[in-house]
């Protein structure tokens, strides 16, 4: 399939959700005397059920402050294929249970969506895992934000970023390069 997405015969999204929670982002800290650093309790936070093209790396969300489910995936869906009314279209997706519940593989049949499901415990194999990393990096880590409304800002600047001003950044981090653990065995031998 992602021959297929090369060549500009498919299009291929791995999807993911991500949960950034308002709290403490520490880069590094390092002092003589105990040091306290302010930090918000951590019970808000802005949920990203993500969908990353693999050959464009096209971003398109579902955002919310509730939770991550079935019919949030089925949202997901429905934008994918609006924007994308023809041709095929496939979504690479992990294990989550809500992901390949009976409601969200029946709509996708629907609306002509594949869906293919990555092994369990392979994050190593979803392209979005290295955006949420990026995100993280981008706008989190060793950042202070007093209020959850500057947070929140915050990591919807670095979302918005993404088709745009970030894509130059990221196009060594978004490869379709993978190891394996067959690969891995090989170049070992």
């Amino acid at each position: 399939m992602l021959n297929q997405a090369r060549a500009g015969q498919r299009l291929v999204f791995f999807v993911d959700a991500a949960h950034f929670v308002h709290g403490a982002f520490l880069a590094v800290v390092w002092c003589f005397c105990r040091t306290f650093i302010q930090t918000p309790c951590g019970r808000q936070r802005i949920n990203v059920l993500g969908a990353l093209e693999a050959t464009t790396h096209e971003f398109v969300s579902i955002i919310n402050r509730t939770f991550v489910n079935a019919q949030t995936t089925v949202e997901l869906l429905d934008k994918l294929r609006t924007l994308h009314p023809e041709g095929p279209l496939t979504l690479v997706m992990d294990n989550a249970r809500y992901q390949h519940c009976k409601l969200v593989v029946d709509h996708a049949a629907t609306v002509h969506i594949d869906l293919l499901f990555l092994p369990p415990y392979s994050p190593n194999l979803n392209l979005i895992e290295r955006l949420w990393k990026f995100i993280k990096k981008d706008c989190l880590n060793g950042h202070y934000y007093p209020t959850f409304a500057q947070f929140q800002a915050a990591v919807l600047n670095s979302l918005d970023a993404i088709n745009t001003r970030s894509q130059e950044a990221l196009k060594t981090t978004l490869t379709l390069n993978f190891q394996t653990f067959d690969d891995a065995h090989r170049l070992a031998a």
